[in-house]
């Protein structure tokens, strides 16, 4: 069950929509690729210079699942929220707050408004364009550029539903996910981080749906640690779909796929540092799976579903993290509304269940780590709030950074 915010009874609803909303819904959080480079060798593009205390690139991370290392943080970093802004209760627009990194505290500071329902964000690599998914039956991909908040247009993403995004290592190019129509896209990145028009839209039409689905259902796209391929996690078809990206031409060619047991219901994978291992969370089975991936190759092979920590009522696991030193896994369960912590054991290959923290909050669709990977930011899109957490860098534990902050139907956090 991903997010979800079209129209109630459109064929893209799903259930993870019905539970966010109502008792059936969520979001996505692309596997971390490796660390962002600047790509301004790439793009013509030179890194913008720090703004204020209210909106500045400091530590950029292309995603906002990826943790990356940094000098020791200081004074007020910027935070960006994704919400809906067509259901009840919900934003208008992405909010705008910062956060302190010593204490984790949270101050928002406005709205950027003219972005309807921006539930994943994502930022280019040289930190100066911010991209959001407009997740509606039109689907669409809108680019901000973050030194004067200037929306520099959208561009249709060719299919329904987009729940999530991500930018090419190289800042060239945007991959989105759209949920609805099972369908994955490419959009080119100008120099001034504006969006081309789509160059490639692949719709996964095969396998045929697992139990209990009625199509496809992309919810990730992103790109493997070593840059060779990119990924699209297919939660209708219960399948991961390895693509060679060509960057001249922004176009697709499959090269493999992997598929889980019938109705797992893949919803997000994160890769290790070490680039050769992944782990999936299974939205539908509730189960987590260590996979080995090869580079060259590209293959994915995913390993025994595990538990995910979660009581014996209904949970739905959105997302799962992995430290920048490979040696803990954290899994966001909603409806078990915690946080499993895991060891990871075995240079990548296997992981071990430690322990569960309860999330502070209701229905934790997205959680991102800080630059320096000191905090961890929980979005639970059902009671409204960004939970953050400290998090013990030598055993992995979680301790709550006080009071939640906030935030209409949080449904991704962006801390940078």
């Amino acid at each position: 069950m991903g997010s979800g915010a079209g129209a109630a009874g459109g064929a893209w609803s799903r259930r993870r929509f019905v539970g966010a909303l109502a008792g059936t819904a969520a979001a996505t959080a692309l596997p971390a690729p490796a660390p962002p480079r600047s790509s301004s060798s790439s793009s013509g593009r030179t890194p913008t210079a720090p703004e204020t205390a209210v909106a500045a690139p400091e530590q950029p991370s292309a995603d906002p699942s990826a943790p990356q290392p940094s000098s020791k943080p200081s004074g007020p970093h910027p935070l960006y929220l994704g919400t809906y802004t067509t259901v009840e209760g919900g934003g208008t627009g992405i909010g705008l707050a910062t956060y302190d990194p010593e204490t984790g505290g949270i101050t928002g500071t406005g709205t950027l408004t003219g972005i309807a329902n921006p539930s994943y964000l994502a930022l280019h690599p040289d930190g100066g364009t911010l991209y959001a998914v407009n997740e509606q039956d039109d689907g669409a991909v809108t680019a901000v550029r973050r030194s004067d908040r200037k929306i520099l247009g959208s561009r249709s993403t060719g299919g329904a539903g987009p729940c999530h995004l991500s930018v090419h290592p190289t800042g060239r190019w945007l991959l989105s996910a759209n949920y609805g129509s099972g369908s994955v896209a490419v959009h080119p990145i100008g120099d001034s981080g504006a969006l081309g028009e789509r160059t490639d839209l692949v719709k996964h039409s095969s396998p045929a749906p697992g139990p209990g689905q009625e199509g496809p259902h992309a919810h990730q796209f992103v790109t493997s640690p070593d840059g060779g391929h990119v990924l699209a996690v297919d939660l209708g078809t219960d399948t991961v779909y390895t693509y060679r990206l060509d960057e001249r031409r922004g176009t697709l060619t499959e090269v493999s796929r992997a598929q889980t047991r019938p109705g797992a219901g893949p919803r997000h994978l994160t890769f290790h540092p070490g680039g050769r291992h992944a782990y999936l969370a299974n939205e539908v089975d509730d189960t987590v799976a260590v996979c080995a991936y090869a580079p060259d190759s590209g293959r994915l092979t995913i390993g025994e579903p595990q538990s995910t920590g979660s009581g014996s009522g209904t949970n739905y696991p959105a997302q799962i993290l992995v430290t920048a030193n490979g040696r803990f896994a954290y899994l966001a369960n909603r409806g078990d509304n915690s946080l499993a912590r895991y060891a990871v054991e075995a240079d990548g290959a296997r992981l071990r269940l430690l322990d569960t923290v309860p999330v502070s909050g209701d229905f934790p669709r997205q959680i991102a780590f800080s630059p320096d990977g000191t905090l961890l930011f929980a979005a639970n899109q059902k009671s409204g709030t960004v939970s953050v957490f400290h998090v013990n860098d030598k055993n992995g534990e979680l301790r709550l950074a006080g009071k939640p902050f906030a935030s209409p139907v949080a449904v991704c956090a962006l801390p940078l």
